[in-house]
């Protein structure tokens, strides 16, 4: 395992199964994009490679995770997130991107795992999304599926926050396959409590910690790639050395 630790961001490089067994609890929201190990309706089809599943990619690192079959995937999913409800505080949240074709497999394992379900926020990707072909509607969707460890108590600062986010994908700002605008991430952390502690299972190119760290948030990510581990470490110190140029500016 591999550790970085960068302003008020702590990075690990491992197993998530791993890694979450010896955190301490005390995070205030888990904010993650695991692996859907979707993109295909059979086995087979799955267990290609994501540069070949997810057309167009081939130029990003491959990442791994993305090759399980629908049940295996469940209990997958279903063991990491135990673990982490452990690991959040009494109200904190929690939020866990899927697409359609997983999405009612979430919603089971994300009560399996010890959270509480609320709803479905739709992140609409905009008429900018791919068409597979002319006879489809647009998979223009994505979806987190949210929730709360235990009851949530009525928000100090703000809210109810939109149940639905629009925010355009740009490739050339993407440095993962998968990899989540960081505006949109902006916009989900808007319910948890000011100054918190965000936990990322599923760091990737650290999309989440870039708008932690803009947020004025704490932010702990783990990845198991080592070349997505470096990206984040370089994206995250360089986003540090931007704020504290911004502050001293001011």
């Amino acid at each position: 395992m591999q550790k970085a630790v960068i302003g008020p961001a702590t990075l690990y490089c491992g197993d998530s199964l791993e890694i979450l067994r010896d955190l301490d609890g005390g995070f205030d929201a888990v904010i993650t994009d695991p692996p859907y190990s979707s993109g295909g309706m059979m086995r087979g089809d799955r267990q290609v490679k994501p540069s070949e599943k997810y057309v167009g990619h081939n130029h990003y690192h491959e990442f791994y995770g993305d090759n399980r079959d629908s049940r295996s995937w469940a209990f997958w999913m279903t063991q990491w997130m135990s673990l982490v409800s452990r690991l959040v505080v009494p109200g904190g949240y929690a939020m866990v991107f899927t697409d359609w074709r997983q999405l009612p497999t979430l919603t089971d394992v994300f009560q399996a795992g010890g959270f509480v379900w609320r709803g479905l926020v739709p992140w609409d990707k905009t008429l900018s999304t791919r068409a597979p072909h002319t006879g489809y509607f647009r998979h223009q969707c994505e979806y987190v599926v949210w929730g709360s460890n235990g009851p949530l108590p009525k928000s100090q600062h703000g809210g109810p926050w939109p149940g639905m986010l629009s925010q355009r994908v740009i490739p050339s700002q993407k440095l993962h396959m998968t990899g989540k605008p960081v505006e949109l991430m902006e916009k989900l952390l808007a319910p948890v409590v000011p100054g918190g502690h965000i936990i990322d299972p599923f760091m990737g190119s650290a999309s989440t910690g870039v708008a932690a760290l803009r947020r004025g948030y704490r932010f702990t990510g783990i990845e198991m790639s080592q070349q997505y581990f470096d990206i984040s470490c370089e994206r995250l110190e360089g986003e540090l050395a931007t704020l504290k140029a911004g502050v001293l500016c001011d």
